[in-house]
């Protein structure tokens, strides 16, 4: 008989970060040491996280590979689940299946420059291509992170930006919307479109990764058709209406795809053929 694929795996909570207020990164080791060692995946791929008794909700798997031994999710508390596992201690169990999805092309990413633009809780999205490319530093080029947020006190992976900033060849740039900066703010203040004009990246060859919400991409996309950057040189991830995660339930479908199995991980020139009103 085939394995149940809604039966989640068993995980321990390890550690707990208090990104912001609102949100939290869970870090997670598997209860048997032998799902631990066949369990592999890609940066960019997904898992359904569990509360049993409240429900699922989808997560982006938020660390690298190179980083294994644990699962790394980071979410914002929104409803019964979110609420549930923000509610949860160290040492307390949560179910996991996965991972979903396909991935980001990494492989084809070395020897370029990278860009990674995410806005607020979208920032979770990239961290696992940013950390696989900090482990594999030498084999990229240039990187830029622009980490935007509402407010300060929005701003997600504050402490890890002081560890990416220590790199070499890497320039980190946080913004905060007018009016969300504070009085000892040392950032800069702007939507997230409007700074990355302002940094005037050139084409060149470079890949730009982003994610967040629909309108800070929509403006993303017109900020980067304006500088001239190709459409196969860009490429986010989209998440919402996920539901099974495994293409069974149809709530992902999106034109011609399903975001759970064609998906979470798309280029610029697919996301035109999405339907307008995505």
């Amino acid at each position: 008989m085939s394995e149940n694929p809604y039966r989640p795996h068993l995980m321990r909570i390890v550690d707990a970060i208090e990104e912001t207020g609102d949100v939290r990164t869970l870090r997670l080791k598997f209860l048997e040491p032998e799902i631990a060692s066949q369990l592999h995946w890609q940066a960019g791929q997904f898992g359904q996280f569990s509360i049993f008794g409240s429900g699922e909700s989808v997560f982006t798997i938020a660390n690298a590979p190179s980083r294994g031994g644990y699962i790394e999710c980071t979410f914002r508390q929104m409803g019964k689940v979110t609420s549930g596992l923000r509610n949860l201690s160290v040492g307390q169990v949560v179910g996991f299946r996965g991972p979903y999805g396909n991935h980001f092309p990494i492989e084809e990413w070395r020897g370029r420059d990278l860009l990674f633009v995410g806005g607020g809780i979208g920032m979770a999205a990239l961290h696992a291509p940013l950390q696989f490319a900090l482990d594999h530093r030498d084999e990229f080029g240039e990187i830029v992170v622009l980490n935007g947020a509402r407010a300060v006190a929005d701003m997600v992976y504050k402490e890890e930006m002081k560890e990416w900033e220590r790199a070499t060849g890497v320039r980190v740039v946080r913004t905060v919307d007018p009016g969300g900066e504070t009085p000892d703010w040392n950032g800069e203040v702007g939507l997230i479109p409007d700074v990355f004009e302002r940094l005037r990246p050139e084409p060149d060859g470079r890949i730009v990764i982003t994610c967040g919400p629909p309108v800070m991409l929509r403006f993303m996309l017109m900020a980067l058709e304006k500088l001239s950057f190709k459409s196969e040189q860009v490429i986010t991830t989209l998440e919402n209406k996920m539901k099974c995660g495994i293409g069974q339930c149809g709530r992902c479908n999106v034109g011609r795809y399903l975001l759970c199995r064609q998906g979470p991980v798309f280029t610029w020139a697919q996301l035109k053929e999405l339907p307008s009103d995505y």
